[in-house]
């Protein structure tokens, strides 16, 4: 069996990896990776650390392209485009797949403008009532709508750490993504902020293909419909490189994984 590719049927793959190396400088440090990754659904990215899993999550919008020593082989595909074909244009790459970070980051800006400042950048609204009808829908879709409505004009930073996030959220999707990265959401988060964001997750995914790199077994296992273990071998001089393992919708992976580490990682034996 070809564990680098999912077992859901009739499912449309929005993203493709094809024989992933991601070297920086003349280090190899994530190996091989290959994965379709299916529309609508949460997948989710785990794995010890060191072992690629938010490496293999940037080159998805090229996030790594900033870092001046990365270069990747293999390919990605979006609509049967190769993201790393020359004539693609990295900025427009990150419109289409956000990104939302480890520690919530709002601009500093009103709670407002940091929904506005993108959709104006990438001309998504031409009048002050569209910005206005845009700024709802995502602040809606972000479950942040009636928490902040008669707020707008507040600075970002004046809500809680769960708000924030949420407020990044709704500034990621209200430039009309298809995919929604997410590394390591709700690693900053108390446990209430923690469910909060999870719950999110699953209505997002009506409209959005999320992938959430994640340490949190529990977490994986509530939200994600495929789950991709990866890990890292250690090599000469102390370096190690990662690696994909097993990929699978999640119940096999955590009930019944074909492979050993796999088994060892997701019952708590190593990680």
């Amino acid at each position: 069996m070809d564990y680098s590719k999912p077992t859901t049927n009739d499912t449309e793959t929005v993203l493709q990896a094809e024989n992933l190396d991601v070297f920086y400088g003349d280090f190899k440090a994530v190996r091989g990776v290959s994965l379709n990754i299916p529309k609508n659904k949460v997948t989710a990215f785990i794995g010890p650390s060191g072992c690629g899993k938010s490496t293999i999550l940037r080159c998805f919008n090229r996030l790594n392209d900033l870092i001046p020593i990365f270069h990747l082989d293999g390919k990605i595909y979006y609509q049967n485009k190769n993201l790393y074909d020359p004539d693609v244009d990295p900025v427009e790459v990150r419109r289409r797949i956000g990104m939302v970070f480890q520690k919530p980051n709002p601009f500093p800006k009103s709670i407002y403008e940091n929904i506005a400042y993108g959709v104006r950048v990438n001309g998504l609204a031409k009048t002050k009532e569209q910005m206005d009808e845009v700024v709802e829908r995502s602040l809606r879709q972000a479950v942040l709508w009636d928490e902040v409505k008669d707020k707008l004009g507040q600075s970002g930073f004046a809500l809680s750490g769960g708000q924030q996030q949420r407020l990044c959220i709704a500034r990621t999707v209200a430039v009309n993504p298809d995919v929604v990265l997410m590394d390591e959401p709700c690693a900053s988060l108390d446990p209430i902020s923690t469910l909060s964001i999870e719950d999110l997750i699953h209505e997002l995914k009506e409209n959005y293909t999320i992938i959430i790199v994640t340490h949190n077994m529990q977490q994986a296992s509530r939200v994600a419909d495929m789950t991709a273990f990866y890990n890292a071998k250690a090599i000469e001089g102390g370096k190690r490189f990662g690696y994909l393992v097993e990929f699978n919708d999640t119940q096999s992976i955590f009930q019944n994984p074909q492979e050993e580490s796999t088994q060892q990682y997701v019952s708590g034996r190593f990680g």
